[in-house]
């Protein structure tokens, strides 16, 4: 019968890598311990410092925040044009 694998959360996960990274803790007696392959562990670990800077990234540059300056951006572009529009009589021909 097939053996069912352990499915790890995420604090889990974290638990295991700060074995190794703050506690010295060797790779293979971390593995042997949680019945993990070692490549499963190196790919946690990858992971971590692959997408670890989002716990330092300010609120302030959040992709949201970028897109909410990029939409005030361009509508306030549009108010100007509008307002030339005014100015001018009608808008541009477009092309349409």
């Amino acid at each position: 019968m097939a053996r069912k694998r352990k499915q790890y959360t995420g604090g889990e996960k974290l638990a295991i890598l700060r074995e190794h990274l703050l506690e010295g803790v060797a790779v293979s007696d971390i593995c042997d311990a949680h019945e993990l392959q070692p490549t499963v562990f190196y790919r946690w670990q990858k992971q971590l410092f692959e997408q670890g800077a989002v716990v330092f990234r300010r609120p302030h540059d959040t992709e949201a925040k970028q897109l909410q300056r990029q939409i005030t951006h361009l509508e306030e572009k549009l108010v100007k044009k509008k307002a030339l529009w005014d100015f001018a009589g009608s808008p541009p021909y477009l092309g349409v």
